[in-house]
């Protein structure tokens, strides 16, 4: 409908797209929207309707201090508690970022993640990324809604059957098609521009890995204090601890490398815990591993790691755990001895 006004008026029920972005204006009058005539940017209704229900949500960003707020508001919810707007809009915007020909592999595993793992996508889905990346999942035969929230994600997933992170990983690491690979947990939750970054440092000649720093949401039991002194203390030890052996610095849910000598080397499933570090010290024969302390970098999880006890115990038991092996930081090995209660039996 023409008119002298520079907007052009739509109804609901016609706006299966909407269009505008930059320079738009959206006004909601009754059942119509007002925009620019004159866009060339599509939106979906959906992301629309999600960016709506963020601002009555009051969850919309500020600052990068509380960058993760918004996601919080569905994280460790059941699936059927997450507002489908987000559903949707998630949906759009990974279908947006696919690439056919992708430089990075983000993949996300996942085992009985229902109440975490579309707050992970959520946040993946509104990455700021210069590099062509492809995001697919791992659900590892999960009994839960995991498989679910895979499928009404649109991103390709398959599934692993063999129980374990290693053989999860293993699986995703097949089926990537990029150059480098991002592990991915399903609880953990990764800034904007994590994967720009740890792009950047990927591809510096000699660098064969990277690894980042994590932080844990503050809650009733571990308050905002405690865990700063906890990690800024665990921080500086595994920062000290990369120079002579980054393969112990390394953790898998802030982890990228080298896809094809990933391949070439494999992930080991023989062992129930450290598969991200075995892989780790295969690939440092091949080049340098970098520790990225960038504070855009520093993801964020739950406690799947440390359990639930208060923070000054978890505190005390790592620094314990530490000291009895302190003299490893000051000697490279590429050996090491496989725990009997590590191993896969």
């Amino acid at each position: 409908m023409e008119s002298d006004s520079p907007f052009q008026a739509f109804t609901f029920k016609e706006c299966s797209f909407i269009y505008g972005w930059k320079n738009a204006l959206l006004f909601m009058c009754g059942n119509n929207l007002l925009l620019r005539k004159n866009e060339k940017v599509t939106i979906k209704f959906g992301e629309l309707r999600e960016n709506a229900y963020l601002r009555r949500r009051k969850l919309k960003q500020v600052d990068m201090s509380n960058w993760y707020d918004k996601y919080l508001s569905i994280y460790g919810k059941p699936f059927s508690d997450v507002p489908q707007v987000i559903i949707d809009g998630t949906r759009e915007r990974l279908a947006a970022l696919q690439s056919d020909h992708p430089l990075a592999s983000i993949v996300v595993i996942g085992y009985n993640e229902e109440t975490h793992l579309q707050a992970c996508l959520w946040a993946i889905s509104e990455i700021k990324c210069k590099y062509p990346v492809e995001i697919i999942g791992v659900d590892n035969d999960s009994k839960d809604r995991t498989a679910e929230i895979y499928e009404k994600s649109g991103i390709p997933y398959f599934t692993e059957y063999q129980h374990s992170c290693g053989y999860a990983r293993r699986c995703g690491l097949q089926h990537s098609r990029g150059k480098y690979y991002f592990d991915v947990d399903s609880d953990t939750i990764y800034p904007p521009q994590y994967y720009e970054i740890m792009l950047d440092y990927l591809m510096k000649p000699g660098i064969v890995a990277v690894s980042a720093i994590w932080s844990y949401f503050p809650d009733e039991n571990h308050g905002k204090l405690g865990l700063k002194l906890y990690e800024m203390c665990r921080d500086l030890f595994l920062w000290i601890q990369h120079f002579k052996r980054p393969e112990l610095s390394v953790r898998g849910l802030v982890f990228a490398y080298d896809a094809e000598l990933g391949q070439r080397e494999e992930y080991r499933v023989d062992i129930i815990r450290g598969e991200d570090g075995s892989m780790a010290l295969a690939l440092k024969k091949y080049g340098k591993i970098v520790f990225v302390r960038d504070r855009r970098c520093r993801a964020i999880t739950g406690y799947g790691t440390i359990g639930n006890k208060p923070m000054y115990v978890s505190f005390f038991e790592n620094i314990r755990t530490q000291l009895k092996g302190v003299k490893r930081i000051f000697h490279k090995t590429d050996h090491y001895e496989d725990s009997e209660d590590n191993l896969v039996k």
